[in-house]
């Protein structure tokens, strides 16, 4: 009790040391719980080495997090390096979930060339999963061929019973001794998997006379104790004995927390790294951490998170506590977001709906991106998929990078000269996206990408193959990211004027329709204190024709054009318009007119259409358009598909 209370003070000592503040008054803390397994690791090295030991020195850390949540993806051991001619000899204890519901929750074996994770020089051989399922995933990557793996256990499916056989103390054998084949085994004494290449592994290197490779760990849903290696790992042995704390970073703090969201609630995600002395690393769970949210979490504005560790290596309190910061914002309103605010979901861990793009059509999406910072590739993906969602044409990375058969013919351009100062920017970065399908076969994808500090980027993926024109879709997905559709037009109490806000303008090439989606939200009085949509030049000077959502317009390209639209209830319309979900599109002929489409999905689950054909005046050569209102304001969304059946008011 008395060191609760030294944290405590030292937790408040630590926010009285901050310039705004004045007291630690009205912080939440919680405590910390976590388990004792280091005695548990030596005892079974002890226990081991008594039947016959493997050859190795101890090692001895912990990679994943002790209460199951690490991701796939987010946490590895440390890199052993294997010459040519040499075996390699792990041990550790891997801890299963006893609550797993999927094969998969275990950990995997990376094999890859003699460079660290994410530099350019990185390349990997592949993975070979402890869990063996021919008809899953259980294995991939160029140069491993899963005819070569045998296993004591074999699954059907992912959600076969039996994880927990794969528990326990593994031993891991990766074998270059033998010239003429290459050998890694994976045992525990219960269950045992092998991969039997009849031929040596091939040369990654960039420098032919290096032969060596690398082997590291990554656990998913489960952790991983690390008992001996007969290779001392890049970083050195790590021993059994005691480290005090050095350091720590902070990893999935939110950016933004909606009011009302207690602490314990807003950074149930977070996980520390914390540094021991001798440099070895531990990722804990925010349970393990004593935390507070200075000012406290009553009022909107920048807050500052102050975190305390206070443990050893082995879980005994510490001599010193070390403690770090993180900002984060409490807001009184979240725009719609895909993946989680504090940027942990992993790969593909989440997608919006599917978005048809017809030939000749460039769809536009508006976003700002979220990262943690730690990679390239931690950033939004866009996936080309045909109407099923299950044929992918290809995807797209926003670092110029990408795969699939659409990736086969593409050309890039705008890749940045300082990828790191690109990385940085990316957090909080405005984002326009335009996807355009060609109508031929290929299509193209455009970013516009503006950085908080005034940095812009435009990278382009042009010449993406072998998709069909009639059956073109597309989606947004991410890695350790998130996007906010937070792009407004209007003041949200729905008070701006008619005219009194305007979007940029979206041109419109001849022959070409150019499309976009948003939420429409009104003060409901009238059929026209919603969405408008003016034709105008690309000065945006002179109009065309300007079209209201409720089916009527002006202008002199106006008059000549027939209009339609679905509802005919103008009640239960305007009531549906409030939160509705619209997907706009502008049509410019090329013969000096052009159509109009309004599909909107109301926040009672019908879909009403609007249409607009034949507007003339038009210079076919100097279109575009942009979106304006009266007493509504309008969101750019995240992509929906328009001919749903849903609630759109369900949705937000």
């Amino acid at each position: 009790m008395n060191y609760l209370h030294k944290i405590a003070s030292a937790l408040c000592l630590f926010a009285t040391g901050m310039l705004t503040l004045t007291s630690c008054e009205g912080g939440e803390i919680f405590g910390i719980d976590s388990p004792d397994w280091l005695s548990e690791k030596i005892d079974s090295i002890a226990a081991t080495k008594g039947e016959g030991s493997i050859p190795g020195e101890e090692d001895i850390y912990t990679v994943g997090n002790t209460d199951f949540s690490t991701g796939w993806w987010q946490t590895f051991s440390k890199y052993y390096v294997i010459p040519d001619g040499e075996v390699w000899y792990g041990m550790f204890n891997l801890n299963i979930n006893p609550d797993a519901s999927n094969t998969y929750k275990n950990f995997a074996l990376i094999l890859c060339n003699d460079a660290d994770r994410g530099s350019a020089s990185y390349k990997e051989y592949g993975a070979i999963r402890y869990d063996h399922q021919p008809s899953g995933n259980s294995e991939w990557g160029d140069y491993i061929d899963r005819d070569c793996v045998t296993s004591t256990l074999t699954f059907s499916t992912d959600t076969d019973p039996g994880i927990t056989n794969l528990g326990g103390t593994v031993v891991l054998t990766i074998d270059r001794s033998d010239p003429n084949a290459f050998t890694v085994t994976m045992t525990n004494g219960t269950v045992t998997k092998t991969y039997k290449q009849k031929t040596p592994i091939v040369n990654l290197n960039d420098d032919s006379a290096n032969t060596n490779i690398r082997a590291f760990l990554v656990p998913e849903g489960s952790y991983i104790n690390f008992l001996q290696s007969n290779i001392e790992p890049i970083g050195g042995y790590t021993s059994a004995e005691d480290k005090q704390p050095e350091s720590m970073i902070l990893s999935s703090v939110p950016k933004k927390v909606l009011a009302g969201t207690t602490l314990q609630e807003a950074m149930a995600n977070v996980t520390a790294t914390v540094t021991f002395e001798t440099g070895v690393t531990k990722v804990v769970p925010v349970s393990e951490l004593s935390i507070m949210a200075v000012p406290d979490m009553n009022s909107t504005g920048t807050k500052t998170l102050v975190a305390i560790y206070n443990k050893t290596f082995k879980n005994e309190n510490c001599d010193t506590p070390v403690s770090v910061t993180a900002e984060f914002e409490v807001v009184d309103k979240m725009y719609n977001s895909l993946g989680a605010t504090d940027n942990s979901t992993p790969f593909f861990g989440v997608t919006s709906d599917i978005v048809k793009v017809n030939p000749n059509e460039t769809h536009i999406v508006k976003f700002t991106n979220y990262t943690d910072g730690v990679a390239n590739w931690d950033n939004y993906l866009v996936v080309m998929v045909d109407g099923t969602n299950t044929t992918e044409y290809g995807v797209v990375r926003a670092d110029c990078y990408g795969w699939g058969t659409a990736w086969n013919t593409v050309s890039t351009t705008g890749a940045p000269d300082d990828w790191g100062q690109w990385l940085a920017d990316m957090d909080g970065a405005k984002v326009t996206l335009y996807v355009t399908n060609n109508g031929d076969g290929t299509a193209e994808i455009k970013a516009d990408i503006v950085a908080i500090n005034g940095n812009t980027y435009c990278i382009t993926y042009s010449n993406l193959g072998g998709i069909n024109p009639d059956d073109f879709y597309f989606k947004l997905s991410l890695e350790k990211a998130h996007l906010e559709f937070d792009t407004t037009v209007g003041s949200e109490d729905n008070t701006t004027a008619f005219f009194g806000a305007a979007s940029e303008l979206f041109t419109v090439p001849a022959g070409k329709t150019v499309s976009t989606q948003f939420t429409n939200y009104t003060d409901g009085a009238a059929n026209w204190n919603n969405f408008i949509i003016a034709l105008v030049n690309n000065a945006n000077i002179s109009e065309y024709a300007v079209v209201r959502a409720d089916n009527y317009g002006w202008g002199t390209g106006y008059d000549a054009c027939t209009h339609s639209c679905s509802q005919t209830n103008w009640e239960e319309w305007a009531a549906a318009m409030d939160g509705a979900k619209v997907n706009v599109s502008v049509t410019n002929v090329g013969d000096g007119t052009a159509n109009i489409k309004a599909v909107i999905l109301g926040n009672n689950g019908v879909t009403y259409t609007q249409t607009y054909d034949g507007i003339n005046t038009i210079n076919p050569d100097d279109l575009s358009f942009k979106l304006t209102l009266e007493k509504a304001h309008l969101v750019f969304d995240l992509p929906f598909t328009v001919n749903t059946t849903a609630s759109a008011k369900a949705r937000r």
